[in-house]
């Protein structure tokens, strides 16, 4: 990078719910980001109160993101859905050798990302998406079962959640992706799956002691393309907290969810979601204090042999405000060489621990 450059980095979508959060938490350890986003009147007041630059630039036009990267070296990428938005930043951050890290939970983008690790060596960059809640504990959970289990073939990451919420941007791109259901990796490679396909009961694992009991449901979170780049198991199901009764709506809507991808569907639903949310973006700071999400993971091989592991985190979005800020900080400090790269793979299992409030179990012998 050029020295010019001076560690400038930059958040985009600083003004969204996750973004603002990211901002001020790195003005909290000292760390000075230059806000961007599309719109410069919800920038300003952010920028001024934090006391920081910032730059209003569409993505749209890819001459405005060279130029407005050109003299950054890293851009975190918050402004999703990220199937619409990675794309013109990435291409930009190729072209201006600015590292790239995003906190995506999208399959798609994981895939397209780090099929890009040959043009991001020859660029000199990082390619990092993934540095949040999405998909930090479970990558890590995947990496620590795979150096326990090492003949592993099949992987199952769950998470639930306690208290906390879900911000507009997370209800955005969940409705994106209605149509097109669900998603495992077979095999090594992603296959499509009908919503809910499969559904089970698990004690997870609490610090204090003892067990939480929650049904979870399959669902195609981002570990289905990330957990199997980080460890080379073949075959990864991923799911997540969901009341029984909600599990069987689901599945008795499974044929109309096609429906949602027509675009007059698509634009009821988002502003259905922007009512929501029009007073606030996420869940409170009250909320985000309180809340805790647990995630376990269990690793088989073919001769029947497994292994556990359990993690819990803060409150996702609160973990994603630290965590990703701790990977800026990584990248920046040049401990980590060009190429695309997932979080565990890149920092190894240990990295999840780095977070304040965490809590990483011993890999043993499943009970479910």
């Amino acid at each position: 990078m050029s020295a010019a450059r001076g560690g400038r980095w930059m958040v985009y979508g600083a003004y969204g719910y996750t973004g603002e959060l990211i901002a001020r938490e790195a003005v909290r350890r000292g760390m000075e980001p230059v806000l961007a986003g599309r719109d410069g009147g919800k920038l300003e007041p952010l920028a001024a109160e934090l006391g920081l630059a910032h730059r209003a630039f569409p993505l749209a036009d890819p001459g405005s993101v060279r130029a407005a990267l050109a003299d950054v070296e890293l851009v975190l990428h918050c402004a999703g859905p990220f199937l619409d938005t990675f794309r013109p930043m990435v291409h930009a951050c190729l072209a201006t050798r600015t590292h790239y890290l995003d906190i995506t939970g999208e399959i798609g983008v994981f895939e397209s990302v780090l099929a890009r690790d040959g043009k991001a060596k020859e660029a000199g960059i990082v390619l990092l998406p993934g540095v949040g809640f999405d998909v930090v504990p479970t990558d890590c959970v995947a990496a620590r079962l795979a150096h326990a289990l090492p003949t592993a073939t099949e992987l199952e990451l769950a998470f639930v959640g306690e208290g906390g919420g879900v911000s507009r941007g997370s209800a955005m791109t969940m409705a994106r992706g209605l149509p097109y259901g669900g998603a495992e990796r077979r095999d090594g490679k992603v296959v499509r799956m009908p919503a809910a396909a499969d559904a089970k009961e698990l004690d997870f694992p609490l610090p204090e002691g003892g067990a939480l009991r929650r049904w979870v449901v399959q669902i195609p979170w981002g570990d289905v393309s990330t957990a199997y780049h980080t460890t080379g198991i073949p075959n990864v199901r991923t799911y997540t907290g969901m009341h029984p009764k909600a599990i069987r709506r689901l599945r008795r809507a499974r044929f109309l969810l096609p429906l949602a991808g027509l675009a007059p569907v698509q634009r009821l639903v988002e502003a259905r979601i922007d009512r929501k949310y029009a007073a606030r973006g996420g869940p409170s700071a009250e909320a985000r204090r309180a809340g805790r999400t647990h995630v376990l993971g269990r690793a088989t091989a073919p001769d029947g042999r497994t292994a556990a592991a359990a993690v819990t985190t803060p409150e996702g979005y609160s973990f994603t405000a630290a965590m990703s800020v701790e990977c800026v900080r990584r990248v920046l400090a040049g401990e980590l060489s060009p190429g695309a790269w997932t979080p565990a793979g890149a920092f190894g299992p240990e990295l999840v621990d780095t977070v304040d409030g965490v809590w990483s179990g011993e890999v043993t012998q499943p009970s479910f």
